[in-house]
């Protein structure tokens, strides 16, 4: 519970084994007692108490550590509510904390990072977020910023006072300097979106290529059915793993052939979808045949896309080689397996990795933007960058070049919520869970 009558409904249902006063105790304290409804006991409990200002939400807090299960839990909830106490908004913690000055936007929305974080690269990018990282950086160069707008107003207010000005040139300068560092940092969300959302990838194939398999070898387990009937799959199974720290969303689609069955040919033109969206293919082929005029329109399908060969069951005679014209003119990046024995996979993810150039991410030392919303404001803020450099190139008033000006600031105030719409905000906490 959060809030300045928290210790006061606490006190109707807890029985502190040693009790004190509430301005007796200290904050970051636990006590041990029983939640009790009237005279029947509930649960042995721990309570901690976290006093305003040094608290998640800079409010007075109680949190109660009860035994686990469904029902002790709902009976303690239904105990704070009955005396007084409301069920919190998704991410109403958050937000108070936000709105009582602890956390930015920015960290706020870096708790939603860690929460949803599918890898540990994500998670610690999170965590840097919450730490301040971003919000100090996006201060510093707001800070350039407001600098510029000070010795702006300073001509524009006092033009009959000899005080020392920037001349055209050297804000001119300074915004060239405050592009290039926002530049860095949305420049970071192509590494952002790779940690945050993952790399999409499709395996597509004629039926009996080897794709469940190869979906099985690539987990280390029977996730997907695999026989030697052609067309089992007719829907897209979708599961993530991590190569190098980066989450990979792997999509087993169904065997692209002519099929006469109705439901077989809406998974096959799924999956044909699918591998348009996805930001890898995986195009996997029978090493064991020769290439079929299927196989042949599958090269077609994939040319210009992101894409890697596989050539499987290698642990049968081999009729397609890696040196195929037909293959080496769609990609370079062909690569023989067996799906059957998991030769090969290892090759499979350092290739993928590569690639992507995943080994160059850098979440230890890089600041790195995962969120679009705030990707899109520093895109904003180059823009007016832009626009106030031609001013100025123009030979525009200084009053026109401090417009383009404060464009900027409105916009790192967005980024971190400053100047943020109560509309934005309510958005932004909407997408949290109860408990945060």
């Amino acid at each position: 519970m959060s809030g300045k009558n928290c210790f006061e409904i606490l006190e109707k249902i807890f029985k502190a084994k040693n009790y004190q006063e509430i301005n007796e105790i200290k904050g970051y304290t636990i006590k041990y007692g029983k939640i009790v409804d009237g005279e029947e006991i509930i649960d042995e409990v721990l309570v901690s108490y976290f006093k305003e200002p040094k608290s998640y939400t800079t409010e007075n807090m109680c949190e109660i550590n009860s035994h686990g299960g469904n029902i002790i839990v709902k009976k303690i909830l239904e105990l704070c509510l009955k005396n007084g106490a409301e069920l919190a908004e998704p991410g109403e913690f958050t937000k108070r904390a936000f709105l009582n000055g602890r956390i930015d936007l920015l960290q706020a929305e870096s708790v939603i990072d860690i929460i949803h974080a599918k890898s540990q690269r994500e998670t610690k990018t999170g965590i840097k977020q919450l730490e301040g990282v971003l919000s100090r950086q996006i201060a510093s160069i707001k800070q350039e910023v407001l600098d510029i707008m000070i010795n702006l107003e300073v001509s524009i207010d006092y033009p009959e006072y000899d005080v020392e000005t920037l001349t055209n040139q050297q804000i001119k300068e300074k915004l060239v300097k405050v592009e290039q560092e926002l530049k860095i940092l949305e420049k970071s969300f192509d590494s952002g979106k790779v940690i945050k959302e993952g790399i999409k990838t499709a395996i597509i194939g004629r039926p009996n290529a080897g794709k469940s398999s190869l979906l099985n070898a690539i987990l280390k387990e029977e996730r997907a059915i695999v026989t030697a009937q052609e067309g089992t799959t007719r829907d897209t199974i979708e599961e993530f793993v991590t190569i190098d720290g980066i989450p990979l969303k792997l999509i087993d689609t169904a065997g692209i052939r002519k099929a006469n069955d109705e439901v077989e040919r809406i998974g096959i033109a799924k999956s044909k979808e699918t591998a348009k969206e996805a930001d890898l293919i995986i195009a996997i082929f029978d090493a064991s045949r020769e290439l079929s005029q299927e196989d042949v329109e599958i090269l077609e399908f994939i040319k210009g896309k992101k894409a890697i060969i596989l050539l499987n069951k290698i642990d049968l005679e081999c009729k397609i080689s890696e040196n195929d014209e037909r293959l080496k003119e769609i990609t370079n990046h062909i690569i023989k397996i067996s799906a059957l024995n998991g030769k090969g996979i290892e090759k499979l993810n350092q290739e993928i990795s590569n690639l992507f150039h995943l080994n160059e991410i850098n979440v230890d030392n890089d600041i790195i933007i995962t969120n679009i919303r705030q990707k899109n404001l520093i895109t904003k803020a180059i823009e007016n960058l832009k626009k106030a450099q031609e001013t100025i190139e123009n030979k525009m008033p200084l009053d026109i070049i401090a417009i383009f000006i404060k464009e900027i600031l409105e916009d790192f105030g967005k980024i971190t919520g400053e100047v943020a719409s109560e509309e934005i905000i309510n958005e932004i906490f909407a997408k949290f869970c109860l408990g945060k």
